[in-house]
């Protein structure tokens, strides 16, 4: 497949959506191959040499090196993933894969999250060639498959695999982060710098089975159900990171407030994020949410055995705390068992690389307040952690107040505004210039 080298971010933007990357978590990963080989072309007709690895058949990721002006210094890895949540097209008001253009904003899966920001590493890594302009350091550009799904086909692999493909780098960026949210009528920024962990976990209970019309008081349904009850309704107290501290003291000096750790300051204080607060809300405790359960085969025999699914997400230092509270809930007639856990990040906004970041979004809308945040989700960032490299989430984006950014992330009708891809190729090129 061969691509014309060219800056145009909304033609790539739309290239990429047009590549169906679904990621159903059924170990296909359809399409990622080829959107893969859609980036290798376009970075080997710009001259680079990008590189190609499969985990799986078609489970594709790409690394390239892309040479910067002083190579003594530790590589920046610049990464996207190239997967998508499935998206049903009766559900959305238009094709979600044919990138239609309307409203000043390209619809389509993955529009937000995250081949904008696919597409703007490309246009300015393109732009910054053309020019013969080089980046300040080596960057390590990655490309990966399978991030709505853990990572195991894509950056977790490739971290374990292929550890040579990341040259020694120290720092990282990639999605859901450099965004713009309005703040008591003015337009602020939010650099990610730290991210919740994740631990799922799988709890079975045990009880006698029986027939269903007899009296049980040792059901194993009954006993998984009041444990998913008691986990589901438990109030997880205020615990505010110095993180989400910072962005809130912003937050207060740009309305006029005070900040207190307290429930109703810190709630007063989200509710001045706008749609942001979604993002934010659930930063300031850990949570622990029942997500499935199954049990039994017919409706008139209580089974010996139930099993349910429980989605925690900690805050940093807090894995074996969270852990021991859900077992506490579950009760003595439930087990327990932690089946996928992924490490908390909290990196410094006081940083070298944070102020390059400030420094290029500064340029581009001079006088905008930038703020640290906390991800409730995760990024490809946690499996690069664990190799030594410390990432940010740094996508930048000029969003217009009314647009509901948060609910975009794996929405029905998912779109981004043009403007706001100009306004990131932009800010790209002169923080990888700086970098």
């Amino acid at each position: 497949m061969k691509v014309k080298p060219a800056h145009d971010v909304v033609r790539i933007c739309q290239d990429l959506i047009r590549i169906d990357t679904s990621n159903y978590g059924d170990e296909s990963g359809p399409g990622e191959r080829a959107a893969a080989e859609y980036v290798a072309a376009f970075l080997s007709d710009l001259g680079l040499d990008p590189v190609i690895r499969e985990s799986e058949p078609g489970r594709a990721s790409l690394t390239c090196l892309w040479e910067g002006t002083d190579r003594t210094r530790d590589p920046l890895v610049v990464h996207g993933h190239l997967d998508v949540v499935p998206a049903f097209p009766e559900d959305w008001s238009v094709d979600p894969f044919a990138a239609e253009i309307k409203q000043g904003m390209i619809w389509g899966r993955g529009a937000v999250d995250m081949k904008n920001m696919d597409a703007m590493i490309l246009a300015c890594v393109a732009s910054m060639m053309e020019a013969k302009v080089k980046p300040a350091r080596d960057i390590v550009l990655a490309f990966f498959a399978d991030e709505e799904h853990g990572g195991g086909h894509g950056a977790k692999w490739m971290a374990a695999n292929h550890r040579d493909d990341f040259r020694g780098a120290t720092e990282a960026i990639s999605e859901v982060g450099g965004f713009s949210t309005e703040i008591n009528g003015r337009r602020a920024y939010l650099i990610q710098t730290a991210e919740k962990g994740i631990q799922w976990l799988r709890l079975v209970s045990t009880g006698k089975q029986g027939h269903g019309s007899l009296i049980h008081d040792d059901n194993a349904v009954t006993h998984l159900a009041a444990a998913l009850a008691r986990i589901g309704t438990y109030a997880w107290p205020l615990d505010v990171t110095p993180t989400v501290e910072h962005l809130l003291r912003g937050v207060a000096d740009l309305t006029g407030d005070t900040y207190e750790p307290t429930e109703e300051c810190v709630s007063r204080l989200i509710g001045q994020l706008g749609s942001t607060a979604r993002f934010v809300e659930a930063t300031v405790r850990n949570t622990a949410n029942p997500t499935m359960m199954t049990a039994g085969y017919k409706t008139n025999v209580i089974p010996d055995a139930a099993t349910g699914f429980v989605d925690t997400r900690f805050l940093a230092g807090q894995q074996e705390q969270v852990l021991r509270t859900v077992e506490e809930l579950a009760g003595t007639h439930v087990k327990v068992e932690p089946y996928i856990m992924e490490r908390a990040l909290d990196f410094p906004f006081e940083s070298t690389l944070v102020d390059k970041m400030v420094s290029a979004l500064g340029a581009e809308d001079p006088g905008a307040p930038i703020l640290p945040y906390a991800l409730s989700g995760g990024t490809d960032n946690k499996h690069l952690a664990g190799i030594g490299i410390a990432g940010y989430g740094f996508a930048p984006l000029q969003l217009p107040p009314e647009l509901d950014f948060p609910s975009l992330f794996h929405g029905v009708d998912e779109r981004v505004p043009i403007d706001g891809l100009h306004f990131g190729v932009k800010v790209l090129e002169r923080f990888l210039k700086d970098c």
